[in-house]
């Protein structure tokens, strides 16, 4: 198949466009980069210019593929509470400008689109019921979490018309490494406790004792559940998915990290925010329903291919 990617040349995004292609499907890049600017290397075949919010621009990208997936979106928790309109916009709005792209194609071609969705366990809030299940109700605390759970209802009615078949999966904490790239962002803590490792940051400052628990799992594991719901799209209306794969604490994230790098990481503990104590996705839908397995998924496995690219960079 022929399939646009949006966020095509971020972290997962890579991982996505690299699994796809090794499968044989042509991969259409979608970036909101002005044409002519400097890009990144990537398999994709093409790469469109657009942004996700211009309608005009998205009709055209979608006019000669068969299938989406889409990436493209703000994901910094914390940063939505002081930007949560361009949340809102980027997130809600840009997914539901695809989603009607993509209903009018479906409505001049008498066919379904097919579509996946990168949705966030963001989605959930902090349920009571662990591990959390994907009919879990939606409760989320930050307009991040909003803006997603927006997306998600703009695709589901999408779906309910006939107009999309659509996979959602609701990602946990994706990390590792794929293609020389891995996740740099230091508001999250896997890549926070690698850059003291590396000597880039003095100390890690954690929230509360460090046994806060996430739910952690590989981006190439992430790219193979993509993959595999692009296949399942041809076959159901809507379906939902969590991605997660290893339970870990901040303080397991911080042990392992040692034992890898074969360097101590000092840590500062700061007084514990209001947010979940525990976050572990239920994974029994998508390995019964894709024979999804995180093969990848280990905590060793995630930091060590993380390091491996850091210990690299200059």
């Amino acid at each position: 198949m022929r399939v646009l990617v949006t966020g095509a040349f971020g972290f997962i995004g890579t991982a996505v466009v690299r699994r796809l292609t090794l499968a044989g499907h042509d991969v259409v890049a979608l970036t909101h980069r002005p044409s002519g600017m400097p890009m990144p290397t990537s398999r994709a075949c093409d790469v469109f210019h657009a942004d996700i919010c211009d309608a005009s621009a998205i009709r055209a990208a979608v006019s000669d593929v068969d299938a989406v997936c889409h990436l493209a979106a703000l994901s910094l928790v914390r940063e939505s509470f002081e930007r949560p309109a361009e949340y809102q916009q980027v997130n809600a709005v840009g997914t539901r400008t695809i989603v009607d792209a993509l209903a009018s194609k479906a409505a001049e071609s008498g066919e379904p689109a097919l579509y996946v969705h990168a949705s966030t366990h963001a989605v959930y809030g902090a349920p009571g019921r662990q591990p959390i299940v994907e009919i879990t109700p939606l409760a989320p605390m930050s307009p991040y979490g909003q803006s997603k759970a927006d997306a998600e209802a703009a695709v589901a009615a999408a779906s309910s018309t006939g107009a999309l078949r659509a996979v959602c999966l609701r990602l946990f904490n994706v990390a590792g490494a794929v293609e020389d790239r891995t996740d740099t962002e230091q508001s999250r803590i896997i890549p926070r406790t690698l850059a003291v490792a590396a000597g880039r940051a003095d100390i890690l400052e954690i929230n509360g004792d460090g046994g806060a628990i996430r739910d952690f799992v590989h981006v190439e594991d992430v790219a193979d559940a993509f993959l595999l719901a692009l296949d399942a799209c041809r076959r159901d209306a809507y379906s939902v998915y969590n991605v997660g794969a290893t339970a870990a604490s901040m303080l397991d994230v911080i042990t392992v990290t040692e034992q890898i790098t074969g360097r101590a990481i000092p840590v500062a503990h700061k007084p514990p925010r209001a947010e979940p104590r525990v976050m572990i996705a239920d994974t029994t839908r998508i390995s019964r329903d894709l024979s999804w397995t995180p093969h990848r998924s280990s905590l060793s496995k995630i930091i060590g291919d993380a390091w491996d690219v850091i210990i690299r960079q200059p």
